[in-house]
């Protein structure tokens, strides 16, 4: 009912800056939060950092003031701006979306996984 898909994923060296988009659509009658979550090799995924529908947003403290999150209500997409990435950063990058449907109904969406690898 609701697709996502993202994009922007890469190699970037350290240092280097990233953007990531996660575009919704589809039974989308309002988009709640949107977040974008990771998950490293061997290890749990983990919250990156959200953006509710008034812009509100809230952030992991491994990347705060190096990321900044966005969202385009018009287009129904949300955006990672990576800034000073580190090796530590690398992983597989998942955006997640809280849809209202226009068949009455609210969804959790997962994107598909978009990976970020940063070499040092």
């Amino acid at each position: 009912q609701v697709q996502l898909v993202e994009s922007g994923g890469g190699l970037v060296q350290a240092g280097g800056s990233l953007r990531l988009s996660c575009a919704a659509s589809g039974r989308i009658f309002s988009i709640n939060a949107m977040g974008w979550y990771r998950q490293a090799p061997g290890k749990q995924r983990e919250l990156v950092a959200t953006i509710t529908s008034g812009g509100s947003t809230n952030f992991a403290d491994s990347v705060k003031g190096r990321f900044t999150i966005s969202r385009d209500n018009a287009k129904n997409t949300v955006y990672l701006q990576m800034n000073r990435l580190k090796p530590e950063d690398t992983a597989v990058y998942y955006c997640n979306v809280g849809v209202v449907l226009t068949t009455d109904g609210y969804l959790e969406v997962w994107g598909q996984g978009t990976l970020v690898t940063v070499s040092s």
